[in-house]
């Protein structure tokens, strides 16, 4: 990375600095310079973070004019899994843009692949990983399981979403852990609700229901029933004798 252009004020200040971020990228003006606690100087920034402000979208039109931001996400992301041997159209099945949100539909064999590339890339910087929730669409014949990943950039402030789908009869999606290692209690949850299996997860046990319990209660054909029922004669046993985590 270099830097190009550095001018000076009467404080010393740099005015800007425009940085290369990669080769066949615009550059990133650097227009909001932090300075002390309360922002930037001289301008409505009271954020503490400055802002970065790309020139140019992207060289050239976009192919996937999705407008707002949206469309340079997704060419930045099908630059970066083109740097990888993936097709885009291979890794994402569908772009949703509703309510100012953009979704990305993932299949489920290239998740490590697209949310590493989304965490990596400097353009991209999705650092966050809100967890992940899962819904289940009996009547989705082949795609009832779906899990839903929401995606927040600290660097950019930007947000996006993955959902990749499973089927009941094989319901595997590879494990976000080693990318997110936060999601390590929410894939539990997930598992433990709705009997989605993350490969590749540290410890996969239940979380919120006890080990002996049968079936996942928050899939739509779960049958309803009393939980007099379900904890008859149920005894917490010793601390010594409880499930070791270690």
């Amino acid at each position: 990375m270099t830097e190009e252009n550095v001018q000076a004020d009467g404080d010393g200040q740099p005015e800007q600095v425009q940085e290369v971020a990669r080769a066949k990228r615009a550059p990133l003006d650097l227009v909001d310079v932090r300075t002390g606690m309360f922002g930037a100087a001289g301008t409505g920034d009271t954020s503490g973070f400055g802002g970065l402000v790309r020139t140019i979208a992207m060289p050239g039109p976009s192919e996937r004019p999705y407008g707002s931001y949206f469309d340079e996400i997704v060419d930045l992301l099908a630059e970066v899994l083109g740097e990888q041997g993936i097709a885009f159209d291979d890794a994402i099945e569908k772009v949703v843009v509703f309510r100012d949100e953009l979704s990305l539909f993932v299949a489920r064999e290239h998740l490590p692949a697209v949310a590493r590339a989304l965490r990596d890339d400097q353009d991209l910087r999705f650092e966050l990983c809100l967890g992940v929730s899962g819904v289940h669409y009996p009547h989705d014949t082949g795609r009832e399981l779906h899990c839903i990943y929401p995606l927040n950039s600290v660097t950019h402030n930007r947000t996006v979403r993955l959902e990749v789908a499973a089927p009941d009869a094989d319901p595997h999606i590879p494990s976000l852990v080693e990318i997110y290692p936060a999601n390590d209690w929410h894939e539990r949850e997930a598992y433990d609700f709705f009997g989605v299996i993350f490969d590749g997860h540290p410890a996969l046990t239940r979380i919120e229901m006890p080990d002996d319990w049968v079936g996942h209660p928050q899939r739509k054909d779960y049958p309803l029933g009393g939980i007099e029922v379900e904890f008859k004669g149920a005894t917490i046993p010793a601390p010594d004798n409880r499930r070791s985590y270690s």
